[in-house]
């Protein structure tokens, strides 16, 4: 009786080791879904535009692009989601810009022409990146620089706003961090396996002091809602919260005018 009791505990961590080796290993193809082509360039969208390339402090080379818009000193850093690339963001590009601000947005490491691969690690790298080539080369003052990230995104731009503090940061559809987003999607699962990423924005964000927007909406199917409130219940004043309406992917525009509206008085530079 012994013997057998103890067969089936050893078999059962054997599964669980099983589960959790093929759980890490699929877990990057669980998360990151880049395309490597870029569909459209900003001159498509009646825009003018730069092809910028830099690199990581590793020395991944990255691929952006720089978006002007005459006599604003102000810029949004452009944080998109976890799949697609840059081209595929025209719309929301084309709401800052008739916001007034210049707009930078790039693609993460393996996304678009970007080279390397994609990980956590890599992508708050390539976070860096942006800011120092806005900073630095472009002379931008940290203050007139707004981090814009969109769910995946949102969590790569907390982590670069508790470590630089930007002017304003907003965050929209973004999750609170991957181990809740797992509870959700799988409540049981979750508590057995290892995460090998952790894209805490809700622990992110209580280190962030400069003016926080989130906007989140209770129809987003992939981020529920209640990830969205969690981020702002974390984040410091001042910070204002934004009901948008419609699903994950579409909901800024199922949500105009309102949504650009509450964009608009958020970036303003008086608030």
């Amino acid at each position: 009786m012994k013997n057998r009791i103890i067969k089936n505990i050893l078999l059962l961590l054997l599964g669980l080791a099983l589960l959790n080796g093929c759980m890490y290993l699929q877990q990057p193809s669980m998360i990151f879904f880049p395309h490597a082509t870029l569909g459209q360039t900003p001159a498509e969208w009646g825009l003018a535009y730069e092809d910028i390339f830099l690199d990581s402090e590793d020395g991944v080379r990255l691929h952006g692009w720089y978006i002007p818009r005459h006599g604003s000193k102000q810029i949004l850093l452009f944080f998109h989601g976890n799949a697609g690339n840059i081209s595929h963001r025209g719309a929301s590009v084309e709401i800052f810009h008739r916001l007034g601000l210049n707009v930078f947005i790039f693609d993460y490491r393996g996304y678009g022409k970007s080279q390397g691969k994609p990980d956590e690690n890599g992508l708050y790298k390539d976070a860096r990146a942006a800011w120092r080539y806005l900073t630095n080369e472009r002379g931008f003052d940290q203050e007139d620089i707004i981090l814009f990230g969109r769910s995946l995104g949102g969590a790569v731009a907390a982590e670069l706003a508790a470590e630089i503090q930007p002017g304003k940061l907003i965050l929209e559809s973004t999750f609170s961090s991957a181990r809740d987003v797992a509870n959700v999607i799988f409540p049981i699962l979750s508590r057995l396996i290892f995460l090998r990423y952790d894209f805490n924005a809700a622990a992110h964000i209580r280190r962030v002091t400069c003016p926080v927007l989130v906007l989140h909406s209770p129809d987003d199917e992939i981020i529920p809602f209640r990830l969205g409130e969690k981020i702002f219940q974390a984040a410091n004043e001042p910070k204002s919260f934004v009901k948008m309406r419609g699903d994950h992917n579409s909901g800024f525009l199922i949500s105009q005018p309102d949504y650009e509206w509450a964009l608009g008085a958020f970036i303003s530079p008086a608030n």
